[in-house]
């Protein structure tokens, strides 16, 4: 299913609160300015997925990554973030927080940091500050060299 295409939506959108919600994924600040949201849509035009990306200074934060429960399995997941890195600029870093999807992440070429290496205007965010536990695992995109 490597048809699909990213829609940008606005925070207020239904069906974004709900499958963050159900996914247990913080919603308290999606409809704040400075965050884009996306629809994954199949090739038939439905949806599957949900993604967000904050841009923070020269760097972005990735969040809010959700496959939705009916199309879970099937490597989804690993093209959302692919094309939402995809459509980044290549000069600043991604980073993301989690407290559960560390292992999958790994997988899609992230790799945990120590929060004081982490950019200020990434950990001012209030995804950082203030809705993810301390405890949360920070994770930053390995890019290969250019």
């Amino acid at each position: 299913m490597s048809a699909i295409r990213l829609e940008q939506i606005e925070g207020n959108d239904a069906g974004l609160k709900a499958a963050l919600t159900e996914a247990h994924l913080p919603t308290d600040d999606i409809e704040d300015h400075g965050r884009t949201f996306y629809r994954a849509l199949s090739s038939d035009g439905r949806a599957i997925g949900f993604l967000g990306v904050e841009r923070c200074g020269d760097d972005f934060l990735l969040r809010s990554v959700v496959v939705l429960p009916d199309h879970r399995g099937q490597g989804l997941g690993s093209i959302l973030v692919e094309r939402a890195v995809a459509g980044l600029d290549q000069a600043g870093d991604v980073f993301l927080a989690t407290t559960s999807a560390a292992p999958f992440f790994t997988r899609v070429g992230f790799s945990e940091v120590l929060r004081d290496s982490v950019p200020a205007a990434v950990l001012a965010t209030r995804q950082l500050s203030s809705i993810c536990p301390s405890s949360a695992s920070i994770m930053r995109l390995t890019r290969p060299p250019t």
